[in-house]
């Protein structure tokens, strides 16, 4: 059984984005754009700031996190379209 060290934990979330991103690739054309359209609106943490998530704090570590995650989860989606030379 994996430890649950930050290591393994890491590798997990690898491996969740990476399944998500195929998932998200493989989506015919309309509903790929719409999901991406979906998470591109969630990459920036709306916070009402001038520079959102500048200033971090405790309490908005999940929102920050998350939105990180949706950009992450779209570059590699992006990755995988260009590698089947898709849009």
């Amino acid at each position: 059984m994996t430890q649950n060290t930050t290591t393994a934990l890491e590798a997990r979330i690898l491996a969740h984005r990476r399944i998500l991103a195929r998932l998200i690739s493989a989506l015919p054309d309309d509903d790929r754009v719409s999901m991406m359209q979906w998470m591109e609106q969630r990459e920036v943490m709306r916070d009402g700031q001038e520079d959102p998530g500048a200033v971090q704090s405790e309490g908005n570590a999940l929102e920050l996190a998350m939105a990180d995650e949706f950009n992450r989860v779209s570059i590699v989606v992006a990755d995988r379209l260009a590698e089947k030379g898709r849009p």
